[in-house]
């Protein structure tokens, strides 16, 4: 897979939306309990359960979406060099629905919430100056929305949590695919221990995304991490694409870019 680093595509406007999105990532994701441990160190027994009643209080569980109540309360069995620990989790008054907007602005690390932001960097500020302000964040948020439900439906009695924003910024990516496919992108190509940049059509680095997700998601392929709601990811994409195709006859001509 190809990682994007730039794309070669004018705006008529800053990217106000994109940017603030941005920043809220950052910031809610600086209010994560232990975010100054993750990827620092051994966390500790109560750091691990601290964080993980934080993610069970705000962040989208397919369960509690697909019957539209919180869980009761559980215990999740916490393993440590010293021994196992149960940690109990309770969710009253969360509201499931209102879960999913957390969620977006959630995220499980460095690696997780960089590579998001990234993508948004990168691709959001055209499909935002397409749709124009207010409607490209009611945009984002749907194919947010409809990532979360897609996946909660394809895994109704699941009890992991769903963090992220990769499900609203695959929207994005869809959206983008269909108004740009020709913009050209700037991306590296790792192979082996050589990272290659490459100029391609945004259609070769998009479409090559989304089938990896959709291998991922549908077992045919082999993800090289656990825990990614590959399936969310195809949701996603799929809403943008098909509200880029609705709009896209409204939206006028875009600004001309270098092919």
């Amino acid at each position: 897979m190809v990682i994007p680093i730039h794309d070669d595509n004018p705006t008529r406007r800053t990217a106000i939306v994109t940017y603030v999105l941005i920043a809220l990532n950052f910031v809610f994701f600086f209010t994560e309990p232990v975010v100054s441990q993750i990827g620092v160190g051994t966390q500790t027994v109560v750091q691990i359960c601290d964080q993980q009643r934080y993610f069970d209080h705000n962040a989208a569980i397919p369960y509690e979406l697909t019957h539209n109540k919180p869980l009761p309360p559980h215990v999740y069995r916490i393993e440590s060099p010293v021994g196992e620990f149960d940690c109990v989790v309770t969710e009253k008054g969360k509201k499931p629905y209102l879960s999913v907007l957390y969620s977006m602005f959630l995220h499980g690390g460095w690696l997780h919430i960089l590579g998001n932001m990234l993508f948004l960097w990168i691709f959001g500020n055209n499909v935002e100056d397409r749709f124009g302000r207010l409607r490209f964040l009611l945009f984002y948020l749907f194919c947010g929305y409809v990532a979360a439900y897609g996946f909660a439906y394809g895994n109704a009695d699941s009890t992991t949590t769903l963090v992220g924003a990769s499900g609203a910024i695959a929207g994005v990516l869809g959206a983008y695919l269909v108004m740009f496919p020709k913009a050209k992108v700037t991306s590296i190509l790792p192979l082996a221990i050589v990272w290659i940049p490459v100029r391609l059509p945004a259609w070769v680095v998009l479409g090559s995304w989304f089938l990896l997700q959709w291998l991922y998601s549908s077992g045919s392929g082999v993800a090289s991490g656990a825990g990614v709601a590959y399936l969310a990811h195809v949701f996603g994409f799929a809403a943008g694409v098909v509200i880029a195709l609705l709009a896209k006859p409204r939206l006028g001509d875009p600004p001309r870019a270098r092919y």
